[in-house]
């Protein structure tokens, strides 16, 4: 099925993966673990989509759901026109249109291949057997990234960490995608590399015209990079907006802490700290599922219906009833 989708390259609509746990051969209750509960979503072309929010969030379960790693419970998932919800969307047509760098570069790549046939493999696997097509192609792209041709006859331990980040960056985009999904490109890297990385991240985004979701729990990055962020919460996306809306304007409770605890001299503070502990997904609260770390929850919040998304601005959406009753602090200061 095939969708006119316009300026949107992705567009997830009311997705959800429930994981079920216990019974078996213990018995007991069978219990719905909710890894992602209902989210609504929308990646446009040419654009990076900051995604954040804590550990254990969803993030990387809807990632993998995304390329078709992780089978979704309910909803849809449109990518580049076509609806890949369903069992029979292959992997291969999806691995054309999106793929991922991982966080550790340590970890992802084969220590028993060489950089040559880690790169050559998924080009073989889409039908690519031609070795001059092979060779230009396996070339072009490690030159893009920053490393030399003769570089394909290495092995993984041979590079530092931020060039065997590199190189997952080069297998990522062999196979000439539309979207890359990074999940936490820098976080594994020296301090002194990371700048390094994002820039060619960035550069790579406006030469190839790429669209990126940027999954990361570190929203100095995330400012950096993104045209647009959400923000997801035991499974729900609980604000989204332009990154300057909501660097500069955040509505929700947890977003304003979020972004309160940003390490920068030049910000001022934009809400209370979180405190307490992330509730179980096994046993989520009633109502607004921040509810219980909320320092302006109120009765309304526990209410048993999920809060409904409020527009605040234009492309700004907040998952929150006290919209408009909470003292918001003054702007901050962009460092």
């Amino acid at each position: 099925m095939n969708e006119n989708t316009g300026d949107t390259i992705l567009r997830i609509e009311d997705l959800a993966v429930h994981f079920p746990l216990g019974g078996g051969l213990f018995g007991g209750p069978r219990r719905l673990l909710h890894a992602v509960d209902g989210v609504d979503l929308e990646l446009k072309r040419g654009e990076c989509l900051g995604l954040v929010g804590e550990s254990g969030c969803g993030k990387s379960t809807l990632a993998l759901s995304i390329l078709g790693l992780q089978a979704p419970t309910r909803g849809r998932i449109i990518l580049d026109g076509q609806d890949v919800s369903g069992a029979s969307a292959g992997r291969k047509a999806r691995a054309r249109i999106a793929q991922m760098v991982f966080q550790d570069p340590y970890s992802s790549l084969n220590p028993r291949q060489t950089v040559r046939r880690t790169l050559e493999a998924p080009l073989r696997l889409h039908g690519i057997s031609a070795s001059s097509e092979i060779e230009g192609r396996v070339a072009d792209i490690l030159k893009r990234v920053g490393l030399r041709p003769e570089h394909a006859e290495r092995y993984p331990h041979e590079f530092s960490g931020g060039q065997r980040q590199r190189i997952g960056i080069a297998r990522a985009l062999i196979l000439e995608p539309k979207i890359i999904i990074l999940d936490e490109p820098v976080s594994a890297l020296d301090v002194s590399i990371r700048a390094q990385i994002i820039n060619l991240l960035l550069e790579l985004k406006e030469t190839l015209g790429l669209s990126y979701i940027m999954i990361s729990h570190d929203l100095g990055v995330v400012e950096h990079m993104s045209d647009r962020v959400a923000v997801m919460y035991l499974g729900r996306i609980v604000e989204t907006g332009g990154w300057e809306e909501i660097f500069t304007n955040p509505q929700h409770p947890y977003t304003r802490a979020l972004i309160s605890a940003i390490p920068d001299p030049f910000r001022r503070s934009r809400g209370a700290k979180i405190t307490g502990e992330i509730p179980n997904p096994l046993d989520l609260p009633t109502g607004c599922s921040f509810h219980p770390r909320c320092p302006e929850a109120r009765d309304i919040c526990r209410a048993p219906s999920t809060p409904e998304f409020r527009q605040v601005g234009k492309g700004h959406l907040v998952r929150c009833r006290r919209v408009g009753e909470i003292g918001m602090p003054e702007k901050a200061l962009l460092a």
